[in-house]
Formats: C-alpha cells, structure tokens, sequence
C-alpha cells in the first residue's frame, strides 16, 4: 500500500511537470543525477527490506545513507520559499487571466506568461524534493521497524540454559582456547623481526610514555591533593567546590596514566588481533573502575559533612565495596561480549560464561538495596525541608522495590535461557543507578557553586536555581538512559530530527528554532518595556505636573502595549503564519468568551479605568460599602486598603458597573459636622459664638467658605447644634472632629454650660423594704485641662464613618 503511494506521488509529481511545460519540468544536470542516484538507493531499499536477509550492520550503514538523502531533500524543499511568494504575488497583482474568448494587452500577456514560467521552474524541483523526503521518510521508518523487531526478537528469544551440565565442558574448552590463541599470539609476534625492529625505532618513546604513565599512577591522587589545597587557598572555603574539583583530578590522573600505558603497549605491536582489540578497551574499562570508585567517595564525604546522621560510617564503607564490585562485574560483562565478537562462541557457552556474572551482579542489587537510610528527624518548622525528605524517602523507596525485582528476576531469566533479557535488566540496571548518583553529586556541586559566588552558602540547596539545574540534568539525562535500556543511537538521532522539523498545529509549524527565536525576542521586548515603565516611573514623570494616578495609568499602559508589541515582533520574527489559525481561532474566542467573560470584563474595565481615571491610586473611595485608599489598579482587579490595614481586592467590573464615592477626586477638601447638645435654658446666642470661635479657631478649617453653627432643633434632652465646616485635607476629619470636642468641653466648662445627659424617673414599688443611706455630694471641680490641637491625623476604621455619626462629608 505505501508503495502505491510513493507511485502515485511520483506521477503526480511528473504529470505537474509536464503540465507546466518541457522548460520548466527538466531539472539541471546536476539536480537530475542526483535524484537519479537517490531513486536507485531507494528502489534498492526496498529491495532489502522485503528480502529482510541483510545484517544489521548493513540496515544501519542503509539508513544512513539514506538519511543523508532526507536532509538533501529537507533542505530543497524549503529552498527559493521567499521568491515563489514573490512571483505569486507578481502574478496576482496581474489579475485574474482571461477566461474564454476575451485577451489582454500583449504586454501583460507576455509579462504574466514569464513570470509563470519562472515559477513553475522554481516549483518543480521543490515538488520532486517533497516526494522524496516522504519516500525518505518512509524507508527510514520501515528499516526503524525491522531493526526494533529483531532486536525484540533477540531480546525475548529463549537459549540453552546455562544450568545444563552438558554444555559447562564445551564452555570451558573455548574460554581456554581463547586464552590460548591470545597467549600464542603475542609469543609468536613478540619472536618476529618486525616486532624487534619496531622495539629497537620506538624503545625510547616506549619507555618515556611507561615512565609517564607510571609517574601519574602513583603521584597522581598526591598531586591532586596538592592542587586542591592550592585552590583552597583561593577562598571558598567549607563551600566543597574545590573538594570536588580535587576527586575529579584524582581520577583523570591515573586514568590519563592509563591511556599512556596502552599507547605504550600498542607501539610495541607485540599484540596480535586479539591483543589489540582486547587493549583498546582498558581505557574505558579504567575509566569504569575510577568512575565508580569516584561515586563511593563523594557518597562518603558527603555523609562525612552531615556527620553521618543519614547512613552511618559502616553502610558508607560497605556501598563503596559495593560499588567498586559492579564496576569489576560490568567489566566481566564487557569481556564477555568482546569474547563473543572475537571468537564467535556458541549461544551455549555465552550463556554459561555469562551466567555468572548475572547472578553475581544481581546478588550485589540485593546487598546495595539492604543499606538503608536511618530516620533522621525533620524540623517541623521547616517546609522545604520537610517536603524535600519526603521527596528523597519516595525515590529510595522505589529504587529498593525495583532493586528487588531486578535482583530476583533477572537470575531466574538466566537460569531459563533468557540470557539476553537478563543481561538487558540487570546491567542497564547498574548503570541507571550509578547516573542517577552521579546527577545528584554534581547537581549539588552546582549548587554549592552558585551558593559560593552568590553568598547563599547552604541556602542555595533551598533555591529555584537547585530545582532548575535538577531539571536540566534530568532532562540531558534521559537520552543516556534510552541507550542504556537498549535504544539505538539512530533512534534517538531520528527522535531529534523529528523535533527540529517540528510539528503542526492547524497549519503552523512549530519546531525549537522558532520556538526558542520566539522566546528570546519576547524576553528582549519584555525586558525593554520593563526598563521603559521604571524610567517613566523613576525618572521622566515625576519631574512632570501630572498626579500620581496619571502617572500609574501611563507607566500600566506603558507596560501592556509594550508586551503587546513584544509578543507581535517574536511571533512575526519567529516565522509563525497564524492566517491558518485565524478560523480556528473565531471558533475558540466564543467558547472562550462564554467560559472567561467575567476576567474579560474585568479586562475591559481596568483599561477603562486606565484611561478615563475616575478613581486613581491613593484615592479615598467607598465601593460597596468598603471603604479605603486605592493603592493599586492593575489589569483585572483593583486593590484597596481599608483603615483596618486589610487589602481588599475588588473586581475592576465593579467600580465600572457599581455605585463608586471617591471623597478625594480632583481634591481633598472635605466636610466635617461635629454635633454638640446643651441643657435647656442655656443661652443659645453664647452656645452660637463659642461654637464659632472654636471652628474658626481650627487650623484645619477654611477661612472661605466660613464655617457655620446650626441651631438644629429641640431635642428629647438638649438644645441640638452642629459645627459645619470645611477642612483644607479631609483625611484629618477624626482628627479635627477630636481636637474639637476638647475644645467645647474646655470652654463649656469655663463658661458654666451643662452638657446634658438622658435623665429617667425611676418609681419602686416597696421602698420601706429598701434599706440605704445618703449619697455623698460628688466633689466638682472647676480645673479642666488644657487642650492642644493633634499634629497628625486620627488613624481611622470604617465603624468611625458609620452612618448616622455626623461625619457628612
């Protein structure tokens, strides 16, 4: 069926070129051979992959060429893009061709014919190349599969079982034989004359480069040592960054020794095939042992730092030993692999040479997952760090359960025959958790790193930093444990061609390029209008005359056309064509509409309360009965605090839609009625100009309008009057409201006026029951207090203004 596919894609493709005309369906000279070459490699693909008889080494060399092919044609399909848009707006700026009978000028005909002849011969190759990338991307995709099922094949296929007592002495006699065969290969080389001549030409470089290597093996991790010390003395000290600078120079040391050392024996040529392939793997077996030895130690010297509260000096020593075990077992593994490839043992003496070190490797898993963590109280007070155990205890947790599994399975499926799958568990297994160490020892590295230079010290563990570099290192992680779980590396380096081309979203495609273009210019634009509102902030509009609500509606407006503006370059820099999303588009934004229509009003009105400014930051408003300082408008809600000192957060619909009293709009001139009760038959023309004296007396009170005294009325116990006056700044009406009463009651005092009080008569039924002597005359005094007006204004809540106080204002 895909095949069918392919075909019919190629004649549509050549039908196009025929259609547009013998001059633009012939491609260059070059063009044409090479897509000659490339239909041949594919018709030959296609051959092997229904054949389905070639190695896997030959799918793969295959693939690659093949792969090259693809990126040929990923590259020419996107070519001359910007001049095929250009001709065809040429073209349209023509207008539409006549149809039928009807003509047009000769030079327009002639112009519109050239200029389709260029198009179309810029169309052609790029059609072709879009077929042969999918035909490219369909043999990719078919050899991916094949590959996958025979390594599925191989992985669950059963073989002889290595506890068959029939095939120990077979074993036996190709393990000696090999040893053999390596053993007489170097004898024989090392008597030839070739051997003795290259001794005699090289025996100096020999022996400088044995002397190297010897010198770095044994003064290697006492030279780290003093390299350390140097770098301490540099600063930093406690940090343990240049504790773990030094552990990585203990290693490459001896292991540059190593290397030396190799390259030493690999110049003598006394080893034959054998001997090489064999010593071209010490390296990286060196670099197993060193690596693993360098994991236990930092385990260690991080409990040494924490004084062991988590593992215990003994568990410590005891995973070291561990750990130095599955490096020497994944080695023996190693060993039997090349085993295989150079002697091309039977599956019957695989199995039992492996089977030792699958059982042993896994009995280590079992010893590894004994060493517990002992319970370490955790500070209450501390959420981070309680979350953060918590966190560490899940992960332990679930690598003991499936340290368990591992550690039983994998035997048995040795035992069965499943020596593949034993193997595929068991060693990748190892290697997971020795990475997932080792992340963890460098994330925190990194930490104290940025602690150190940043001042944080043991803080930073806590930072947004630790958790960004753990998620960078996990994510930069997970390819390493693909290959470690059997993944090819074609199959990763398919997974990022994939994502590099992208992936389209109702006609947009999006790939990390443009992905990341978009989000580096949007920063920049974001960053800038940042700078932009604190300089009109800071800097350019306090030096103006505008109010400081004004000033907070320019910088927010500042700020949002800024991220507007921003967000318009990065998507149009970026490449994304969002016509295609336009209908799509419409279709959401009236689900949308519906499902967000309140934070869209709120939207709406915070812009209308930017521009039209009824209210502005620091206004004194009541809005539903909350009353308070506007100390904030922002796009979807306004923050007012009472004077409880409560933030208040109210909806920007409301103080659109509502009922709004700003008492300080445009000005803070306000009105303070502060009402005053005398008994009766005080004179009531002595009450007036008193009154009078003591509001004009108010430094808070304006001359213009003067203030008036009221005679309100008789009431129910006193003659009622009112103070009515104006105050320069209305903030200070409790404190004016105050410094007045202290005033009436000094000059009332002064002047011999009684402040009345509500008088009852009280009628007892049995007063010879009532026993009771007679009250002792209170003792008046004529001294009152002098008062002073209050210098700051009377902190205010909202039962001060309550309805009915006489605080009209």
């Amino acid at each position: 069926m895909l095949r069918r596919v392919r075909l019919f894609l190629t004649l549509v493709a050549v039908c196009f070129a025929i259609v547009c005309g013998p001059a633009a369906a012939q491609l260059t000279d070059r063009q044409s051979e090479y897509y000659q070459g490339w239909v041949k490699t594919a018709d030959r693909a296609e051959t092997v992959i229904e054949d389905n008889r070639a190695s896997n080494a030959s799918l793969e060399n295959l693939r690659s060429e093949i792969n090259g092919y693809r990126d040929d044609f990923n590259r020419a399909r996107g070519a001359n893009t910007e001049r095929i848009q250009t001709l065809e707006n040429q073209i349209k700026a023509l207008g539409a061709a006549p149809e039928g009978d009807a003509t047009e000028p000769e030079d327009i005909a002639t112009l519109r014919t050239h200029l389709d002849e260029q198009l179309n011969s810029l169309r052609v190759p790029q059609i072709i190349s879009e077929e042969a990338f999918s035909r490219a991307n369909g043999l990719i995709s078919e050899i991916d599969k094949l590959l996958r099922d025979r390594q599925a094949k191989e992985l669950l296929e059963r073989g002889p079982s290595p506890l068959n007592p029939t095939h120990w002495r077979p074993a036996w006699v190709d393990v000696n034989e090999a040893a053999q065969a390596l053993f007489n290969e170097a004898r024989r080389n090392l008597s030839t004359d070739v051997v003795h001549e290259r001794l005699r030409a090289r025996g100096l470089g020999i022996l400088a480069l044995v002397f190297v290597a010897g010198v770095l093996l044994f003064y290697g991790k006492r030279w780290s040592e003093a390299a350390g010390a140097r770098l301490r003395a540099l600063g930093g000290q406690g940090s343990g960054v240049w504790t773990f600078l030094t552990s990585l120079l203990r290693i490459i040391l001896p292991w540059f020794g190593v290397w030396l050392l190799v390259q030493a024996v690999v110049m003598t040529g006394v080893l034959g095939l054998r001997g090489t392939l064999l010593m071209e793997n010490v390296p990286y077996w060196a670099a197993i042992i060193l690596y693993y030895d360098w994991i236990g130690r930092q385990v260690y010297v991080l409990q040494a730092a924490q004084g062991f509260k988590k593992l215990s000096r003994q568990k410590v020593t005891e995973l070291r030993v561990y750990l130095d075990f599955l490096a020497g077992l994944l080695i023996l593994h190693e060993l039997v692999n090349l085993f295989d490839q150079i002697e091309n043992i039977s599956d019957a003496t695989r199995a039992v040479v492996a089977f030792p070190v699958i059982v042993a490797t896994a009995l280590i898993l079992l010893r590894v997952r004994r060493v517990r963590s002992v319970d370490v109280p955790v500070d209450a007070g501390e959420p981070s760090e309680t979350a953060r155990a918590a966190g560490f205890s899940q992960l332990v947790e679930f690598i003991r359960r499936a340290l368990f599994f591992l550690g039983i399975a994998s035997p048995i499926l040795a035992m069965l025959g499943y020596t593949n799958a034993a193997e595929a568990i068991v060693f990748p297994a190892v290697r997971s958790l020795v990475l997932i160490a080792a992340l963890v020892i460098v994330q925190r590295f990194l930490t104290s790193v940025y602690g150190w230079l940043g001042g944080q010290g043991d803080k930073a563990k806590d930072s947004l930093f630790s958790v960004l570099i753990g998620f960078a290192m996990a994510i930069l992680a997970m390819p390493v444990l693909a290959l470690y779980w059997g993944a090819r590396q074609t199959d990763l380096q398919e997974v990022w061609s994939r994502l590099l081309q992208g992936f389209d979203i109702g006609g947009v495609t999006i790939s990390p390029s443009n992905f990341f273009t978009f989000l580096v210019i949007f920063a920049i634009g974001y960053g800038l209008t940042r700078m932009l509102q604190s300089g009109l902030r800071n800097s350019l509009l306090p030096k103006t005359s505008i109010d400081p609500g004004g000033q907070n509606a320019i910088v927010s407006g500042t700020g949002y056309v800024g991220i507007f503006l921003a967000a318009l370059v990065a998507i149009t820099i970026a490449g994304f064509n969002l016509s295609s999303l336009a209908i799509v588009a419409g279709a959401l934004s009236v689900g949308i509409g519906f499902g967000l229509q309140t934070i869209v009003s709120n939207f709406v009105s915070g812009i209308i309360l930017l521009v039209e400014r009824p209210i502005s930051k620091g206004d004194w408003i009541d809005v539903n009965g909350m009353m308070g300082y506007v100390r904030d408008i922002s796009v979807r809600s306004t923050r007012i605090e009472t004077f409880d000192r409560t933030d208040v957060i109210v909806p920007n619909s409301d103080l659109i839609s509502g009922v709004v009293t700003n008492y300080t709009r445009g000005n803070t001139i306000g009105r303070v009625i502060v009402p005053v009760g005398v008994a009766y038959g005080t004179d009531t023309r002595m009450v007036e100009k008193i009154l009078g004296e003591i509001a004009n007396s108010n430094p808070m009170v304006l001359a213009n309008p003067a203030p008036s005294v009221v005679f309100q009325g008789f009431g129910a116990d006193s003659l009622d009057f009112e103070i009515r006056a104006i105050l320069r700044d209305v903030n200070w009406v409790l404190s004016v409201k105050s410094d007045m009463n202290h005033e009436i009651n000094r000059r009332f005092v002064e002047e011999g006026i009684e402040i009345p009080f509500a008088q009852r008569d009280l009628w007892l039924r049995n007063p010879e029951a009532l026993q009771g002597s007679e009250a002792q005359p209170s003792k008046n005094t004529d001294e009152v207090p002098s008062t002073k007006p209050s210098k700051n204004p009377v902190e205010m809540t909202e039962g001060d203004l309550a309805d009915g106080d006489g605080d009209e204002i």
